[in-house]
Formats: structure tokens, C-alpha cells, sequence
């Protein structure tokens, strides 16, 4: 099952997308494609509905119908840093002993397609593919063996990066991962049943047609059940908080001499079965 939020900023209505790829509108069964709608409780009440008894929503995702973050009312948006084996290497960093973790400012989520705005005084500006973990039941100290279970499904995040914040500024990574528009979420918010192996899936991102990215989910270093459980030895997980899981190399950062957005840019990226986004990268 693919779950949707479509429709003007700000006013995003629910949907689900039916075996054609067109979205049907969910208004009518739950308030948002958030918190309990995400339990296991929630997916099975609309798992069990037939798409097409459903309103059917004229047009076509992601070009003439917006798509909004596919998930609402976020409370925790929660990141996995040096997560992958390869670009810990690309960055010359040691694989850690334990998982990085870091937050974005959930002021930063933005639709899939949405423009990426750069903050004032921006000087090195970053890309990042990865596989977003939503929860559906929380729960604190959830053990590796039952951390699956509480998995609503996946998505694709763009964890954008000023640098020169997360890195040369002092402080923590969170000062450069949570400007404005640096979250795009989305397309749609996949099933577990719907991506089969999470740990088996291709990704990429390219910028103005440029292939930077291309690597897959099995070179993470942490999978999603260890990430879970861990986070939630931190934290409350709830229903419809988001981690997002880290990504493989080809950032920007990385590349010999490093390349940076300036504004003017079209970024594109996808994940094997959870779809693609695409954002123009514009000055503020």
C-alpha cells in the first residue's frame, strides 16, 4: 500500500494510490496520513478498504497533482549519521561503534517536488539520498527481535546539508540539517509487505542530469530493526515520527574537488520501490 498527501501547502489532503498509480482520497476515512492512522491498528482499517469505492482524484502525482510530505504533524524527525560503510570511507571517518544520531527541525519537511531553498549565507550546500524508517506503534526500549513490528513503512528523504553549519560552525550537525526546505519526504509512504527487502534496495541522486549518487541499501552498517530498537533506548518513539537511516557516497562533500549547490540546480533521487523526488535548488 503506497499513502499519500496531496494538494497545496499547507492544505494536504489524504490519499492512497489504486493498482494504476492514481490517487484515491482518503478525507472521508481519516483526518491525515499521521500518528494513529500509522499504528498497525490504523494500516490494517485501510489496508482492508477496496481503492476503488474510493473518490478518485483527477490527474497525475507528481506532475499536475502536488504532492505534500507524506507524512503529517511529524513529532520526531530523528537522523543516522556515517551509516554506510562506503561513504564513512569516502569521508575518511572510522565506521562508529555506535549509531550517530542527530535531528532535523521538523520546520524543515517539505513536499517530494517541493523547491529547496538556500539559507542566507550558505556556502556549501549538500545532497543525500536515504531510506526513511516511519514509525507506526511506538514504544521505548523496543528490542531488536520486535523493532520491525512497529514499522509503519518507508519513504525517501533528501537530507539537504549546509556543511559549512554542520561542520565549521561549532556545536552539534543539527545546526546545518535543519534549515528550511531541507527536508523533502516522500512520494508516497510504502508498506513494509509493499518493499519486501529494506535491505536490498538501490538508490541515486543526481544533480542537473549528473549522476553523484548510486549505491544500495545492504552497505548500511546499521539496519533498520538495530536502529530502531537503538533509537528508542533514547527516546519514546510514537507513531509517525520518522529516521531517517543515512546515506551511501557520492555526496558533494566527497567529491575531489568537492561540489556544493548555488542555486539553479535540479536535483533528482529515487529508491528502488518507494519512487523519486525532484527539487529546484533556488537561492533565498
Amino acid at each position: 500500500m503506497k499513502l499519500v498527501r496531496y494538494g497545496k501547502v499547507g492544505a494536504e489532503k489524504p490519499g492512497m494510490l489504486d493498482a494504476g498509480g492514481c490517487i484515491r482520497d482518503l478525507s472521508d476515512m481519516v483526518p491525515d496520513i499521521s500518528g494513529q492512522v500509522l499504528t498497525r491498528a490504523g494500516i490494517d482499517r485501510l489496508r482492508a478498504l477496496d481503492p476503488a469505492t474510493l473518490p478518485l482524484v483527477q490527474g497525475t502525482p507528481q506532475d499536475d497533482i502536488r504532492l505534500g510530505a507524506c507524512v503529517g504533524n511529524v513529532g520526531k524527525f530523528v537522523c543516522i549519521g556515517l551509516n554506510y560503510a562506503d561513504h564513512a570511507a569516502e569521508a575518511g571517518l572510522d565506521i562508529p561503534p555506535e549509531p550517530v544520531i542527530f535531528s532535523k527541525w521538523t520546520s524543515c519537511i517539505v513536499g517530494p517536488d517541493d523547491d529547496v531553498i538556500l539559507p542566507r549565507g550558505a556556502q556549501k550546500t549538500d545532497w543525500e539520498v536515504e531510506l526513511a524508517i516511519v514509525i507506526g506503534d511506538g514504544g521505548s526500549y523496543i528490542a531488536e527481535r520486535d523493532a520491525l513490528a512497529h514499522v509503519a513503512g518507508f519513504c525517501i528523504v533528501n537530507d539537504v546539508s549546509e556543511r559549512e553549519y554542520q561542520i565549521e560552525r561549532a556545536g552539534t550537525w543539527d545546526k546545518g540539517k535543519g534549515c528550511d526546505t531541507f527536508g523533502p519526504i516522500g512520494p508516497w509512504l510504502v508498506t513494509p509487505d509493499e518493499v519486501g527487502d529494506h535491505e536490498n534496495l538501490g538508490m541515486w541522486l543526481e544533480v542537473d542530469g549528473q549522476r553523484y549518487q548510486n549505491g544500495n541499501t545492504s552497505t548500511m552498517v546499521y539496519g533498520v530493526a538495530q536502529l530502531v530498537a537503538y533509537c528508542s533506548q533514547f527516546m519514546s518513539l510514537q507513531p509517525g515520527d520518522i529516521i531517517s537511516t543515512g546515506t551511501p557516497p557520492g555526496v558533494g562533500m566527497g567529491q575531489k574537488p568537492p561540489v556544493y549547490l548555488r542555486g539553479g540546480e535540479t536535483m533528482r533521487l529515487g529508491i528502488e520501490k518507494l519512487g523519486t523526488q525532484c527539487q529546484r535548488v533556488r537561492k533565498s
